[in-house]
Formats: structure tokens, sequence, C-alpha cells
């Protein structure tokens, strides 16, 4: 579907390349997407929990239930994002026994190492799993509360901006299916949880429709000069990511607004984090941007870079450290 940042040994070295001259342990919250899938000659994971602790990598996101992951990240102080995964969503939100058997498999021993937990990501709208997510986000959480953990690890899911609609301006955003994020906001809410984005400015840039309307320099956080300012609040936006951070905010703060569930006291969104962003190095061939469509070693480096030290400041709307 898309390329993660670590989703294959091809790119396994060459990511920590770019970042490892830009992470310091000591600022922002930067992690790293550990994607398993379709990869050869993967190296130990021990191997790869020792590397993010020598370079000061304190965050890691994992996909599938992998006990021997699981184990090799206990006691090493990386905190993680442990996954139910999309096809483990109907069996644990139409029953509160297999959120039970989850929480004591994949979380009770481990849990000091767990901060949220990914309840599906980016569940297609169409799929049979979409009307369910609400229900096992609840399920387990109820299964955390059953072992006194609900205070400690965070539930919450994971979106992608393609469920952000009208969002140029970002203060005009709204969600395209407000029966779906409209329970997920009231729990997310309700429960202290932020919601994770997976927030890709490749991806638009390389949009066919987008051809000539999306800058090279808008998406890899090189302009010099605002690109454009929002004329609902005055905001100067320099850079795409934080034009799709922000219109996910403005989008959750009138899905906050329009629900019955939310007590006055607390119309506050949840905050968000960029649960996976990235920019692929090979690749995506689209003849309208070029015969490499924008995919180089150079622009995933600069992406990667520019990402690291931006997300120290926030965005214009939100001007603190961006979770990432």
């Amino acid at each position: 579907k898309r390329m993660l940042p670590m989703a294959a040994p091809s790119i396994t070295l060459l990511l920590f390349a770019f970042l490892l001259p830009s992470l310091h342990p000591i600022e922002a919250q930067i992690g790293v997407c550990y994607g398993r899938f379709g990869g050869d000659n993967l190296p130990p994971v021990q191997d790869v929990v020792n590397l993010y602790k020598s370079n000061g990598i304190g965050l890691m996101r994992i996909y599938d239930l992998d006990e021997e992951t699981l184990r090799a990240v206990q006691g090493s102080g990386i905190k993680l994002i442990i996954a139910v995964p999309n096809d483990r969503i109907l069996p644990i939100g139409y029953n509160p026994g297999e959120a039970t058997q989850f929480v004591q498999r994949y979380v009770v021993p481990y849990a000091s190492s767990i901060k949220y937990i990914a309840v599906g990501n980016e569940v297609s709208m169409d799929s049979p799993q979409a009307p369910l997510v609400g229900p096992a986000m609840q399920n387990v959480l109820n299964a955390l509360n059953s072992v006194n953990l609900g205070g400690q690890i965070k539930v919450t899911t994971a979106i992608g901006t393609s469920l952000v609609i009208n969002a140029y301006p970002p203060s005009n955003a709204v969600f395209s299916n407000l029966g779906f994020m409209g329970p997920v906001t009231d729990f997310l809410v309700s429960n202290g949880s932020p919601l994770l984005l997976n927030v890709y400015t490749y991806f638009a840039y390389a949009d066919p429709g987008n051809t000539g309307n999306i800058r090279l320099d808008y998406a890899l956080f090189t302009s010099p000069n605002p690109v454009f300012t929002d004329p609902n609040n005055g905001l100067q936006y320099y850079n795409l990511f934080d034009a799709l951070i922000d219109a996910t905010y403005a989008a959750l703060s009138k899905a906050v607004g329009l629900s019955a569930n939310v007590t006055a006291s607390n119309r506050s969104p949840p905050r968000v984090v960029a649960s996976e962003s990235g920019w692929p190095s090979k690749g995506f061939g689209l003849r309208s941007l070029g015969a490499d469509g924008g995919a180089t070693l150079e622009n995933a480096g600069t992406y990667y870079r520019n990402l690291i030290n931006h997300v120290k400041q926030g965005t214009p709307l939100r001007p603190e450290p961006l979770e990432t």
C-alpha cells in the first residue's frame, strides 16, 4: 500500500543514516516505525532494539503481534505503540472476552513498555471492521481497566489524512465520515487519548489530481516563504505537513462541537500524534512529476531531516512539540 519507514531491510540502514545525525534524546519525542512485512534477511529483533537504544530513539511502532519483539523491548526503556490488527477488530469488537484475552497475552506481560494501543490502522470506511472500531476500543479499554492499566496505557486508532476533507484552508476542514469519526472522537476525549494520524506529504504531492498544485518545496519543508495564509485565522503555512496536522485539529474541533456526549467543561479536541510519516527513496515513477516521481534518495533525506527538526516546534495552530 505504501512504504513504511522501516518496511524492508533495503531501507532500514538508509533510514537510520538519514535519522541519526538529527536525533537527540532530550528533544521532541521522535520514534521509528518497525515494519517487518515482506522483508528478507531482516536483522534480529534484539539488534534492532539495540540500534534504537544506542541512538536515543525512545518510541517504536509495531504492526503485528510478535511476542519476540515485545520481549526484546521490555525493560529497554523504549515505549511502544502496539496494534490490534485490522483482522482482529471484528472478534474483539463483538466479544469482550476476546479483548480480555488480547490484553492478558499481549499487554499485561509487557505493560511497562506500552504507551498506546492502536485499534486498527486506516480502516476502510467500506469494510465490516469500520463500525466495530469504536466497540473494540471500548472493549480493550474495559479489559485494561480490569487489570488497573487503563490510566497508564491509552487506547486509540490510526487514521489517514484521506478522512480529512475541505482541508484548504486548514481551518475549513471536516471529516468525510462523521458517523465513524464522531464516536471515535468522543471516546478519545472522554478517555484522554490522542488520535494517531498517518501523514504522508509525498502522496499528496504525487497525486495525479494535484499535479502542479503542490510544490516540492512545500512538501519537503524547504519553502523559505509562506506558501499561503489561512484567511480565517491569519496563520501562515510554509509546509504541507503542518497544514495536514492543523486541518485534522480543525476537523476534530468540529466533531467535538457537534457531540452530545462531551461535557461543556471538556470541549478541547484530542491531541494528534503523527504516527507514520516518510518519503520514498525509489519506486514511484509518476511521469507527470518526472521519471522518478520525486522519489529520490536526496528528497527522502531532506524530508526526514527536516521533519525531525520541524516537529520540535509544532504547527502554526499548535506551536508545541509534536510527538512523531
